[in-house]
C-alpha cells in the first residue's frame, strides 16, 4: 500500500518572501509515530509542507493519505483531502481540529480520528485491509505500553534545527479554561506516560547530544520525572522542555531535571494579574510567587522561556508593559506572547460564544496573533497592537542587555544574549538557512548556547519557594 502522510502548511511558512525559524524547528512526530504502526512493505512518505514546497497535482497518487489538521491549516488540509478525495483515494483526518469539529472535518474525509490514535489507528488499519473502514474513530483506551519505536527515517533531519523531538508523555495532568488539548483527550485518560525504559531506549536511538521534549509538561508526573531524569544521567544529553510553575517549586525536581541535561523550560506564566489565573482555572499557578519560579530555574542553571497570555477578561491596557517589565527584571530569556484565542472545544469558546462574544469564524486567525473576539478591559486595537508592542520591548537590545546583566555568572549572562538575540535579531539568517536546507548546522551553536559556553554550575536542592501571590 502506497501512503501519504501530510502536514500542511500555515500560510505564513510558505511565503517567498520570508520564512520564520520555527516553523524549521521540529518535524512532524505525530505522523512518524503512525507511521510506524504500518508494515513494513508498504511505501510511506511523510511531508512537511513547512520545510517543502508539495503540489499534489505533481505527485503519483497514494491508496491512502492521511491529514494532521490543525485550526489555521484547516482550510489547506481540506483543500489537499478534496484534491485526492476527488481522484478516488481514501482521505483520513485527524488532530486537534478534527477533534474540536469532527463534523466539518468529515465533509472532507472518508475516516476521521477523534483524540490520540494509538488505539484506533491500528484497529483502522486492519479495517481498511478488510475493505471495511469506519467513518469515525474515537479513541477510548489511553495507553503507550505497545508504542513502536517512531519512524525517524522518514523524517528529512537536515531541513530542521530540531530533528531530534520526543515525547514521552501525552496531554497534561491540568484542564485550563483555554487549552485546545482537553477537548483532544476527552473521553479517556487526560494524561499518560510511558515506560521509564521505554523512554530511555527512544533517547538512545537519537543521534547526537541535544534533545527537545515537546510534551506539554513533562514534569506532570513527579515520579515518573524522577526516574526519568535519574536514568538520562550520564548520557551527556542537552535538553529542553515544558512544565508549570508548581512543579518548578516542588522539591528537588527542577535541580534533577538539569542534572539529567536540562538547560531551558518552557513555564506557562501565562498572566501577571492573579484574577485572570483562577477565571481560565489557571489552578496550578494561583497563589505561586512567579519571581520564585525564574529564580528557582536559574539558580539551578537552566534558562526560562516564559508564556504569556494577553486579553484576558481582567486585563487593561497596561498590562503589556507590566508584562514586559516583569519579564526583563527577572532576568527571562525568553518570552512566547499570546493573544488569548477562544479555540473551538474549550471551555472559553463555549463561554466567549455564550456571552456574543466569539467575532467570526475565520479559523485561519486563530493563531493567537489575532483577536478574534470582543475583549473586555480594552479595544482588539489596543489588543493586537500591545501583543506586537511587547515583542518588540522584551527584545530590544537594551532589554535583553539589562536582562542578561541579572545574572551572577559571566557564562549565563553570555548564555542569555546569545540565545535570546540569536533567536529575534537575526531571522533573516535563519530564513537564509532554510532556504538553502542548512538549518541544521545551526545546531552545534545551539547547544553551545544552551551549556553556558561550557560553563558548569553545581546544582543545589532547594527547600520548596514559600507561595504567594502572583507577580
Amino acid at each position: 500500500m502506497r501512503v501519504l502522510m501530510i502536514l500542511p502548511a500555515l500560510t505564513e511558512a510558505t511565503s517567498p518572501l520570508f520564512r520564520p525559524i520555527k516553523y524549521s524547528l521540529f518535524p512532524p512526530l505525530g505522523l512518524a509515530t503512525l507511521a510506524a504502526y504500518l508494515p513494513d512493505g508498504d511505501d510511506v512518505r511523510i511531508v512537511d509542507e513547512h520545510v517543502e514546497r508539495f503540489d499534489p497535482a505533481e505527485a503519483e497518487l497514494p491508496d491512502l493519505v492521511v491529514i494532521q489538521v490543525y485550526i489555521t491549516s484547516a482550510r489547506r488540509s481540506y483543500e489537499l483531502a478534496d484534491h485526492y478525495r476527488a481522484r478516488g483515494v481514501f482521505v483520513a483526518l485527524g488532530g486537534l481540529h478534527v477533534t474540536s469539529l469532527p463534523d466539518e472535518a468529515a465533509a472532507h474525509a472518508d475516516a476521521i480520528f477523534l483524540g490520540p490514535g494509538e488505539d484506533t489507528w491500528p484497529q483502522f488499519l486492519e479495517d481498511l485491509r478488510r475493505r471495511a473502514p469506519l467513518s469515525r474513530y474515537t479513541s477510548k483506551e489511553r495507553t503507550l505500553a505497545k508504542l513502536p519505536p517512531i519512524r525517524r527515517d522518514l523524517i528529512q533531519r537536515h531541513r530542521y534545527l530540531v530533528p531530534n523531538s520526543i515525547v514521552v508523555t501525552r496531554g497534561c495532568p491540568h484542564h485550563c479554561d483555554f487549552c485546545y488539548k482537553d477537548a483532544f483527550f476527552e473521553g479517556g485518560k487526560s494524561f499518560y506516560t510511558q515506560a521509564v525504559d521505554d523512554a530511555l531506549a527512544e533517547i538512545e536511538r537519537l543521534p547526537g547530544r541535544h534533545l527537545y521534549f515537546l510534551d506539554d509538561h513533562l514534569l506532570g508526573n513527579r515520579r515518573f520525572a524522577r526516574e526519568l531524569f535519574e536514568g538520562m544521567r550520564g548520557m551527556g544529553r542537552v535538553f529542553q522542555a515544558a512544565s508549570t510553575v508548581d512543579a518548578i517549586l516542588a522539591p528537588d525536581l527542577i535541580e534533577a531535571a538539569v542534572a539529567a541535561g536540562l538547560r531551558s523550560v518552557f513555564v506557562g506564566f501565562e498572566s501577571v494579574n492573579a484574577a485572570n489565573l483562577a477565571e481560565q482555572r489557571k489552578r496550578q499557578n494561583v497563589g505561586r510567587d512567579y519571581a520564585a519560579v525564574a529564580r528557582r530555574v536559574h539558580d539551578a542553571g537552566a534558562m526560562v522561556n516564559a508564556s504569556f497570555v494577553f486579553g484576558m477578561d481582567s486585563d487593561g491596557p497596561d498590562v503589556f508593559d507590566r508584562t514586559v517589565e516583569w519579564a526583563v527584571s527577572q532576568g527571562i530569556e525568553t518570552a512566547t506572547f499570546h493573544i488569548m484565542t477562544p479555540y473551538p472545544g474549550t471551555g472559553l469558546f463555549r463561554r466567549i460564544e455564550a456571552e456574543g462574544r466569539i467575532a467570526h469564524r475565520d479559523w485561519e486567525l486563530y493563531d493567537t496573533r489575532h483577536v478574534v473576539y470582543e475583549p473586555r478591559g480594552m479595544t482588539a486595537r489596543q489588543l493586537e497592537d500591545g501583543y506586537w508592542r511587547a515583542y518588540r520591548d522584551f527584545y530590544r537590545w537594551g532589554a535583553l542587555w539589562r536582562g542578561a546583566a541579572t545574572h551572577e555568572r559571566s557564562g549565563d549572562r553570555l548564555r542569555h544574549l546569545a540565545y535570546a538575540g540569536g533567536w529575534k535579531k537575526f531571522e533573516r539568517v535563519w530564513d537564509a538557512l532554510i532556504r538553502t536546507r542548512q538549518v541544521l548546522h545551526a545546531l552545534p551553536l545551539l547547544e553551545a548556547a544552551l551549556s553556558s559556553f561550557g560553563g558548569r554550575r553545581p546544582v543545589r536542592s532547594a527547600a520548596p519557594a514559600r507561595a504567594t501571590i502572583a507577580a
